[in-house]
């Protein structure tokens, strides 16, 4: 770990002027802290926010969410009114991580973790995204876990976040606090997909800092969940995973909202899946065919084909669950 300095504010003003000299925030530290260990990060400054006032969950107009960005993974997965309305974001953050970790990580910071990939986290492989224009090793290299959605030449690997996935299925955004003022960022465009800037993660201006994620109100009756396949049961990132979300009424599928992780660069919404259900009688059939909208476009690698065929698998599964059967 290279020598930092560290400094702790009251204040969003505080937290902001520090960040605009380029300190880094830190909440939980759950992966920040990793990676500077690694050497990975090699921030200059620390600014921990752990004391300003962003940790609260408030029902918004019409049933939507607003969850502050230094509510843990553990708070927002316990609360009624997120187990209540959203089920998929409680489902989400319950398989994200061991319960010494979702009593630490926040909601920010989650949606800021950087990915899992073995080759960003070695300092001597080559990666556009921690080294830009050092060539991305996992092209050529070991890639069962990468992506085979939202690709590049640049870069391959997959996003590693559960509840991200439900955030992109349900339409959030991200409020955001910076030195020109305030803003609300669509989730679907907050998490960058890598293109010829890999480097660049997230749609976040200098000094900017999340103080919340909005989940919009959706019509009701909502049932939704979400399904994480992986190598083993316990603390492990998905192969793929699906978040759905579906309004039936009278027996038509009225509005549908899905998205799939483990899968793609960014978390990856599935709106030809979403187009194929909406109007539509529940069925077997439907499922399936569906499904099948959710593997078009993608890019296999030379070790990770099996994830077309297990991502189909995936989503017609949760679709079955999440709407049942005929």
């Amino acid at each position: 770990m290279f020598p930092f300095s560290y400094t702790k504010v009251s204040s969003a003003r505080e937290a902001i002027d520090a960040g605009r000299r380029g300190g880094r925030y830190l909440a939980g530290g759950t992966t920040l802290v990793d990676l500077m260990r690694e050497t990975v990060e090699r921030p200059d400054t620390l600014v921990d926010i752990t004391a300003l006032p962003l940790n609260d969950i408030k029902t918004t107009s019409g049933g939507g969410l607003r969850i502050g960005a230094l509510v843990t993974m553990a708070e927002a997965a316990a609360h009624r009114a997120v187990r209540t309305a959203f089920p998929v974001i409680s489902e989400a953050l319950e398989l994200s991580a061991s319960a010494q970790l979702r009593n630490m990580a926040t909601i920010g910071g989650n949606i800021m973790q950087r990915t899992r990939c073995s080759y960003f986290r070695d300092v001597t492989a080559a990666c556009n995204k921690r080294d830009p224009g050092s060539g991305c090793a996992a092209l050529e290299g070991y890639n069962r876990s990468h992506a085979i959605h939202g690709t590049s030449d640049a870069c391959v690997c997959a996003h590693p976040s559960d509840v991200c996935v439900a955030f992109a299925a349900l339409d959030a955004y991200v409020h955001l606090q910076g030195p020109q003022g305030e803003r609300k960022v669509a989730f679907a465009d907050f998490i960058l997909r890598p293109g010829d800037t890999p480097d660049r993660e997230h749609d976040l201006r200098r000094g900017e800092l999340i103080t919340a994620v909005e989940i919009p109100a959706h019509p009701r009756p909502l049932k939704s969940g979400y399904l994480k396949v992986r190598d083993r049961q316990s603390y492990e990132f998905a192969l793929t995973s699906a978040a759905v979300a579906l309004h039936i009424q009278g027996g038509v599928i009225r509005t549908a909202k899905v998205a799939a992780g483990g899968v793609g660069t960014v978390p990856w919404k599935l709106p030809a899946v979403e187009r194929r259900l909406t109007g539509q009688r529940p069925s077997s059939r439907l499922w399936a065919e569906a499904a099948e909208e959710s593997v078009r476009g993608a890019r296999p690698l030379t070790h990770n084909k099996f994830k077309v065929a297990l991502l189909r698998r995936t989503v017609e599964r949760q679709l079955r669950i999440v709407g049942g059967t005929e």
